[in-house]
């Protein structure tokens, strides 16, 4: 994967198994635009069809904040979220992710505040680390918008409704300790330990064979909007896995005493 220059909006950097992408933005706070969202919905697209990406960290450029939501200037000049050709199908790839949908497990890393999209970027992702000086939320309400990136639905998904509603009607913001109270991140740091706390749990997830975590993903994300579904779909897969080369791989290198040598088969 080719790394980006400073001039983009996204720079996507390879480590390994893992694909750092940072929002690149720094002096609009990492504010969305519709440039940033192709590009990163791009690069979620890339990932998963790379065999050798077995997860992301998402992150962000600049101390100041991880993502402050859509880039409010560039909406008052009339900047609107409908898809461009150019970006086709980095949108579609975004909408996935924010459906909880990209195969590759996808970690989010936050430095700073998070809210609105911004916030949202953190709920779609799968594992999330975030500073404990950070403030996060949906605020959009204040500014007489909705949460259009789906902050409500993965709210009331997640807490009880009373919870759910509180944070998106009042458009209060909590922080690191709080979201974490709330099962809404996993990880609570000092700023500067978060992207390495955050490469630490991708390193976990990608000692792991890349077929079982996708699977196991899927079945998850399925489980918590549908249980009976989820037993559905892993009676469909489960065969598969187990007579998989990497399950046959993971028995021969423990009965071995050796790493196992994955290759997503």
């Amino acid at each position: 994967m080719t790394t980006a220059t400073t001039e983009d909006e996204l720079l996507a950097e390879r480590r390994g198994p893992v694909l750092l992408a940072a929002l690149n933005r720094p002096a609009a706070r990492n504010a969305l635009t519709m440039t940033l969202v192709g590009e990163l919905g791009a690069a979620l697209l890339e990932a998963e069809n790379d065999p050798w990406i077995r997860a992301v960290v998402l992150t962000a450029a600049g101390d100041r904040a991880f993502c402050v939501g859509m880039d409010l200037t560039a909406f008052s000049d009339g900047m609107t979220f409908e898809p461009t050709e150019q970006h086709q199908a980095g949108y579609a790839a975004f909408d996935r992710f924010m459906r909880g949908e990209i195969t590759v497990p996808v970690i989010g890393a936050a430095g700073g505040t998070a809210v609105g999209g911004g916030f949202e970027l953190l709920l779609a992702c799968d594992l999330v680390v975030v500073s404990d000086q950070g403030r996060y939320g949906l605020p959009e309400v204040r500014r007489g918008l909705i949460s259009g990136g789906g902050g409500g639905v993965l709210l009331g998904s997640r807490l009880p409704v009373a919870l759910a509603l509180e944070l998106v009607l009042t458009g209060d913001l909590v922080d690191g300790a709080r979201a974490k109270a709330l099962g809404l991140v996993n990880r609570v740091v000092p700023p500067d330990q978060v992207l390495d706390v955050a490469l630490a749990l991708a390193a976990r997830i990608t000692a792991n064979a890349p077929l079982a975590v996708a699977v196991s993903k899927q079945i998850v994300r399925l489980a918590a909007a549908d249980p009976p579904a989820a037993f559905t779909r892993l009676a469909e897969l489960r065969g598969s896995v187990f007579a998989s080369e990497d399950a046959k791989e993971g028995a021969a290198a423990y009965l071995a005493k050796r790493e196992p040598v994955w290759t997503g088969r």
